[in-house]
């Protein structure tokens, strides 16, 4: 056993060094998936998710962490990219995901509320060190090279903080105090949203795009839409406990059915733009981190839809998050065997040298 020490350490180092800033999607992913599990009954899934994502979230918290201490420098250098420093943002969400699997699953509110706090810290250090990053560098990509579907992140870890606050809420004098910050939270989500995805339409009806620009990011266009969904309705659901939020139901519930309605909306165009890539351009489909990009807003939207039914009592809605969570484990399953598999032959191939 000994003898292989040397060579998983080298893994370990090598894996930091090229760790994807975005890859705490595989938290976000899993999370929504296992959230979306447990809301339609199917709670041995939800368990098994549970357990896969916490060592997930602990292994890419120590990859993070000797990237931090060994190569400072490309951690640095990632942060200042407009494209890829977005990816930074799933730590956040992932996070704070993980935390609302624990108060949904297991209703371990000290725990959810301890990684709430953890969450919504670095949300704050991220925030205003991408954009205070991104905003004075002297030499800034054109659109077509700075923006990515990626972007929106920022609109999602928000919204992903928002939900745990109003998840771990509890019936104490600072309840109300935390619900108001809830709300301020899925109310910059929202302007976050709002004021990227504009930049975002533009650059795939106006400027040239190619395959290799389309990248599976671009499904957080709908996922975000679909956190911000879930974030109305989470909120909703506990306004008849709050008299600030009972004040705000009719906004509320008019913000929420429509980004439920622009999640929707991308779905469609989403799919096509997939498979004209794929299909059409005859774009090689490999393992990307990225991919996992895709399986969180398919989980999400799931949530999303059963909480809006739910909060809302529009139960003829339910046909429709019983039917994705399918193609949800599916993503999800495909993604994981395709990381696995990634993962072997990077190993097979430091074998053979």
């Amino acid at each position: 056993m000994l003898r292989f020490l040397p060579k998983i350490s080298a893994l370990l180092d090598e894996g930091a060094a090229q760790l994807f800033p975005g890859y705490f999607a595989v938290v976000m992913a899993t999370g929504a998936t296992s959230i979306a599990s447990h809301l339609l009954g199917y709670e041995l899934i939800a368990r098994l998710l549970l357990v896969a994502n916490v060592l997930a979230y602990i292994a890419l918290w120590l990859l993070t962490i000797i990237r931090l201490v060994r190569y400072p420098r490309r951690l640095m250098a990632d942060m200042a990219d407009h494209a890829r420093a977005p990816g930074f943002f799933t730590l956040v969400a992932g996070t704070c995901i993980l935390g609302s699997q624990f108060q949904v699953l297991l209703e371990w509110r000290q725990i959810a509320f301890g990684i709430w706090l953890l969450g919504t810290g670095l949300w704050v250090l991220l925030m205003y060190a991408f954009f205070m990053v991104v905003t004075t560098r002297h030499h800034k990509p054109d659109l077509a090279k700075g923006i990515n579907g990626a972007w929106l992140l920022v609109a999602v870890s928000t919204q992903s903080v928002a939900i745990l606050a109003t998840l771990t809420d509890g019936s104490n004098e600072d309840s109300e105090l935390q619900l108001f910050f809830a709300l301020c939270m899925y109310l910059v989500g929202c302007m976050l949203y709002l004021a990227i995805i504009p930049l975002i339409f533009y650059r795939l009806t106006f400027l040239k795009l190619t395959v290799e620009s389309l990248t599976p990011p671009y499904w957080i266009n709908m996922g975000a839409a679909a956190i911000t969904t879930l974030a109305g309705a989470t909120l909703i659901a506990r306004a008849p406990e709050s008299s600030l939020l009972t004040s705000f139901i009719p906004f509320l519930t008019g913000f929420t059915v429509f980004f439920w309605a622009i999640a929707s909306w991308w779905i469609p165009l989403l799919l096509g733009l997939t498979a004209w890539r794929h299909l059409f351009q005859r774009h090689r489909l490999a393992y990307d981190p990225q991919l996992w990009s895709m399986v969180f807003p398919i989980a999400m939207y799931t949530t999303g839809s059963v909480k809006l039914a739910d909060a809302m009592e529009l139960f003829f809605l339910m046909p429709v998050p019983m039917a994705t969570v399918w193609l949800a484990w599916l993503a999800w399953l495909l993604t994981s065997l395709g990381m696995w598999w990634h993962f072997v032959r990077r190993l097979d191939d430091d074998s053979g040298h």
